[in-house]
C-alpha cells in the first residue's frame, strides 16, 4: 500500500447514490463525501482495507441488507456536534426524529437550529444517519447531499422495514 505522511487516504466509488468518497485517517473512517464535496489536502488516493469495508457496508445498506455500520470512525467536531452525532447514531433504522426532539434529548432544548447545523455538518453521512432527522412537521430539510437524496434514503429504509 502507498504510504501517506499524514495517515490520510481517500478513494471514490460509483454507487446508486452517485459518486461517493471515503476518507480514512489513522485507521478510522473520517469522512464520507458526495461527488462534489471537496476533501482535505494531503490525502493519498488509495483504496485501503477500511475504505473498501466502508464501501461494502454502504452497498449492503443501500441494498437493505445492513441496518447499522460496524466501522471505526473519527468524526471530528465540537463537543456539541459530537453529542448530536452520537444521538443521531442511536436513531433506529427506519425511524425519524425531529430536530426539536433531538435537541431535547441531548439536553439543549433551545438549540434546535444548532442541532440542525450539526446534522448538516455531519462528516459521515449515511454512516451517522443524519437523514433520519427531519423538521417538526415531517419536512425533509437540511441535508448536505440534497433533500431529494435524504428522502430517497428515508424511502429506502421504509421499504426494508415493512
Amino acid at each position: 500500500m502507498i504510504q501517506s505522511k499524514n495517515g490520510r487516504f481517500i478513494y471514490y466509488y460509483d454507487s446508486p447514490l452517485g459518486r461517493l468518497g471515503f476518507m480514512e485517517e489513522d485507521g478510522r473512517l473520517k469522512r464520507v463525501l458526495y461527488a462534489d464535496t471537496p476533501f482535505e489536502e494531503g490525502a493519498v488516493i488509495c483504496e485501503t482495507p477500511l475504505i473498501h469495508k466502508a464501501f461494502s457496508e454502504t452497498n449492503e445498506y443501500l441494498n437493505g441488507r445492513r441496518k447499522m455500520f460496524d466501522l471505526p470512525i473519527a468524526a471530528a467536531g465540537t463537543p456539541f456536534q459530537c453529542r448530536v452525532w452520537n444521538a443521531i447514531r442511536a436513531i433506529p433504522y427506519g425511524q425519524t426524529i425531529s430536530y426539536q426532539t433531538l435537541a431535547v434529548q441531548i439536553g439543549s432544548p433551545k438549540a434546535v437550529r444548532a442541532v440542525g447545523l450539526a446534522s448538516f455538518r455531519n462528516p459521515l453521512p449515511i454512516v451517522i444517519p443524519c437523514h433520519r432527522v427531519i423538521g417538526k412537521g415531517g419536512d425533509v430539510t437540511e441535508y448536505a447531499g440534497s433533500n431529494e437524496l435524504k428522502q430517497s434514503l428515508l424511502d429506502l429504509e421504509l421499504r426494508h422495514t415493512q
